[in-house]
């Protein structure tokens, strides 16, 4: 088994897989430069390309003996206009455009709009916006078979272009039947992590809930302003949060957009759920070895915002330097981190702990590191939740998640500060005390001398009964008397 060090930051980097690099060679070196979990999107690639992918990762987890998160990405409903006579028209700018619900080829006045639910929802004053929000148009009249606009900003549309509507709640669930085929595939490959797409109210988790049949964790992406003023509920309802803002940039003002990745950051923190930042983090190096200073300044600034994991898209899943990408996130990640100002900024948040033993145990661990020179934070948990409030309070040093459930390494693979172990339970204070000091040796968590803080429950193996912390002295002799 080969050996890898850890990655000497907290945050955690998810990559997306695709053409560019799910080869297991690649898949190596994606792992090896930096990448914590990966990402496989199901709007791309059919079941049998997935579940190779999937298989790569888990061979690559054996090899190097590190649970890896894997996260399935449901595609989502998607609202899209006909198609036109010669395949594209120009909508005039301050011109009229109507969608209808004739099903006949388009042209520079009108399409067809294959979606019923939108016909009489839609309201005098609220915007459509087509392509990626290249157009804009303004709604005049809307009854049950035309949808009258202006076009506020016109250009050139095309066959089946995308539809946004950013100022109604849209009457269509969150699961399409193709997501629930994929969600179906996800579950039966062992999916770490559901990435659900569409996400408008809290009820468009009940269903995936429903499927995922108590098996992984469920991601609510937040990529539509409806989200964003439900997402306290959506957050008491989900596992974590994605900051899904290459929709959120089309349905809402670009500048409105960092303001609000900070605020969904700094509420999934104060309910100790992950969050993931994503989309165009690094989009230039689909093409270049190297990014834009605004880009890197992006993704310093997510990481000094305190997010759980920043992502990576098209740079690694179809770009042309998908390994390079990687390396310079890690490399970004790990100098914010090693800012002397980093700790500072991450704790900007006052994350007070809820009135449990549990959580005013986690927060100790944060006060005990921050007092006292600790190696690690070792952490005995079997559903992950003890790790999660630790993440929470952002202490400032690794924190070892040791756990008898496979299941539950993977998936706290995505935590901020979490460097998951996958082992056999404990069933005494000695055994706690002796596997948590070999284990923090072993993995490079402290050597001989070092101060080590341990959090565990009592009895032993029974979820929530966090309620006992322990600080221990590293000896050199540990690491060679036993081995797991």
């Amino acid at each position: 088994m080969e050996k890898l060090d850890p990655r000497g930051r907290k945050v955690k980097i998810l990559a997306t897989l695709g053409p560019a690099s799910r080869d297991p060679d690649m898949l190596r070196r994606l792992f090896k430069a930096g990448a914590d979990a990966f990402r496989v999107n199901m709007s791309h690639g059919d079941h049998a390309t997935h579940a190779a992918t999937i298989k790569a990762v888990r061979d690559l987890e054996k090899e190097f003996g590190r649970p890896i998160a894997i996260l399935c990405d449901l595609q989502g409903p998607k609202l899209r206009v006909g198609t036109f006579k010669d395949s594209r028209a120009v909508i005039r700018h301050s011109g009229h455009f109507t969608l209808d619900r004739r099903d006949e080829p388009g042209d520079e006045t009108r399409v067809f709009l294959p979606h019923p639910e939108l016909f009489g929802l839609m309201q005098k004053g609220q915007r459509l916006l087509i392509n990626d929000g290249k157009i804009r148009l303004r709604v005049i009249r809307a009854d049950e078979d035309e949808i009258l606009c202006s076009a506020e900003v016109g250009g050139v549309i095309s066959d089946r272009k995308g539809v946004n509507v950013p100022d109604a709640e849209v009457p269509i669930p969150a699961l399409t039947e193709k997501d629930r085929r994929d969600l179906a595939f996800a579950m039966s490959q062992g999916a770490d992590w559901i990435g659900l797409s569409f996400v408008q109210r809290p009820e468009d988790l009940a269903e995936a809930r429903k499927l995922m049949g108590g098996q992984g964790s469920l991601c609510a992406k937040i990529e539509k302003p409806s989200a964003v003023r439900r997402l306290d509920e959506i957050l008491n309802l989900s596992d974590g949060v994605m900051v899904a803002r290459g929709d959120l940039g089309v349905e809402l003002e670009a500048y409105e957009v960092p303001p609000l990745q900070k605020d969904i950051v700094n509420r999934a923190r104060l309910v100790g759920k992950p969050v993931i930042v994503a989309t165009q983090m690094l989009e230039s190096m689909i093409e270049s070895p190297a990014p834009t200073r605004a880009e890197v300044s992006d993704v310093a600034n997510a990481v000094y915002d305190g997010a759980d994991a920043v992502m990576l898209s098209a740079e690694t899943a179809a770009g042309e330097w998908p390994e390079e990408a990687v390396t310079m996130m890690h490399r970004i990640a790990k100098q914010v981190e090693e800012d002397d100002g980093y700790l500072a900024r991450v704790r900007f948040l006052d994350t007070p702990p809820d009135p449990t033993t549990a959580d005013a145990l986690g927060h100790a661990c944060m006060t005990i590191a921050d007092t006292v020179p600790i190696s690690a934070i070792t952490v005995f948990t079997s559903s992950g939740s003890t790790a999660r409030r630790v993440a929470r309070e952002r202490p400032s040093v690794p924190m070892m998640v040791l756990t008898p459930s496979m299941k539950t390494a993977r998936r706290v693979a995505l935590l901020w500060g979490a460097h998951p172990v996958a082992t056999k339970d404990i069933g005494s204070f000695e055994e706690m005390i002796g596997k948590g000091k070999r284990m923090a040796l072993r993995h490079g968590f402290g050597q001989a001398g070092g101060k080590l803080v341990v959090l565990a429950g009592v009895p032993f193996g029974t979820p929530g009964s966090t309620n006992l912390l322990h600080v221990v002295t590293l000896t050199g002799d540990e690491l060679d008397r036993h081995r797991d």
